[in-house]
């Protein structure tokens, strides 16, 4: 089983405090639990703390990179990239990064960006993102109630799953469906969730004229995320290309994989990544919502293609991207942690 260790509630605190109680927390914890090696998640927030502890206490430290924190907050509008408070995130990201005795990441783009910092190549090791396969039912047939209860029956759906952001590229959807509409009158859209771009998304709609073509459910229980994924013909996962996009791999593709979904996703870096275009699933330009339609309207002329374009996807997810695959990896990543660890002590001394 797994132990839970809480930190105390730092709302409303400064950063330096959080960090402060966060070390005081872990500093605790890793004396009574006496680790081998203190694993921690960015951002920075985090991995400060983790390697104060784990120097004082004489604990390697392995710091895993999900994402740009950087990055992340120019996308949702807290900074500028180029910023003074950009710049000093990105400073300490990088601190964290040649501090800790092995760095994980889950892609190749930011495998590639954190080298750039100056990280040895032997440090640095990709544990990619994965699924639980055996989670996701293969080839289940829609709820004929819920289909009817959204106004779905009979038609075409292209839908999104997940939270909306501004680079998650749905207002690129809502504009290849307003151009796709006169030679698909049954079309609708399901957007599966929500997030700060509801409002805009639902105006932008309506000025097109399409409220009663694009239908948001509002947010979703994660257990009932699946009955709506069955209602969806075609998935659309057209990201804006952003340095963010661009490097990071995102989990809804592979969620759809492992469900046999048919999609679409533009062809920013995370996606290249992932897609195997024509195999798994079908790629588009970035930030082109002509591009976008052209990529829909080809999916929907060639159902015939869509059972062999399903298996292909589960397959994939099966062989390369299992949770139980990629967390085989960390022991390795461990042992070079113990390792280089020990290395430095005798240095030191």
């Amino acid at each position: 089983g797994l132990t839970f260790y809480r930190t105390p509630s730092a709302k409303g605190a400064g950063l330096s405090t959080q960090m402060r109680l966060t070390a005081h927390r872990l500093g605790e914890v890793v004396r009574t639990t006496k680790p081998d090696v203190i694993h921690a998640h960015s951002p920075v927030l985090n991995a400060l703390p983790s390697l104060w502890v784990g120097r004082r206490q004489r604990v390697p430290v392995v710091y895993e990179v999900r994402a740009s924190w950087e990055d992340a907050a120019v996308d949702h509008g807290t900074t500028v990239e180029g910023s003074l408070r950009y710049r000093l995130s990105r400073a300490l990201e990088t601190f964290a990064l040649r501090q800790a005795d092995q760095i994980t990441t889950i892609c190749e783009g930011l495998r590639g960006d954190i080298a750039m910092r100056g990280i040895p190549d032997e440090r640095i090791t990709v544990i990619p993102n994965a699924v639980d396969a055996s989670v996701f039912q293969f080839g289940v047939e829609a709820d004929p109630n819920l289909r009817r209860s959204l106004g779905l029956d009979g038609a075409t759906v292209i839908g999104f799953a997940g939270s909306f952001y501004a680079y998650e590229g749905l207002d690129l959807l809502i504009e290849a469906t307003r151009r796709m509409l006169p030679g698909h009158p049954d079309l609708r859209v399901l957007l599966v969730g929500g997030g700060p771009q509801e409002s805009r998304l639902k105006a932008q709609a309506a000025a097109a004229g399409l409220q009663d073509r694009v239908i948001f459910t509002g947010r979703v229980a994660h257990a009932e995320v699946q009955r709506y994924y069955e209602l969806i013909d075609v998935l659309a996962y057209p990201r804006w290309p952003i340095r963010l996009t661009e490097l990071v791999t995102p989990l809804k593709p592979l969620e759809a994989m492992a469900q046999g979904r048919m999609f679409v996703a533009s062809d920013v870096g995370g996606h290249r990544e992932l897609v195997r275009h024509g195999e798994t699933g079908f790629l588009f330009r970035a930030g082109d919502a002509g591009a976008l339609e052209i990529a829909l309207e080809d999916v929907l002329a060639q159902r015939e293609m869509w059972p062999q374009i399903r298996l292909q996807a589960r397959r994939f997810v099966e062989l390369e991207r299992t949770w139980s695959g990629s967390v085989a990896g960390y022991r390795e990543v461990y042992q070079r942690a113990l390792s280089r660890y020990d290395r430095t002590q005798l240095i030191r001394a």
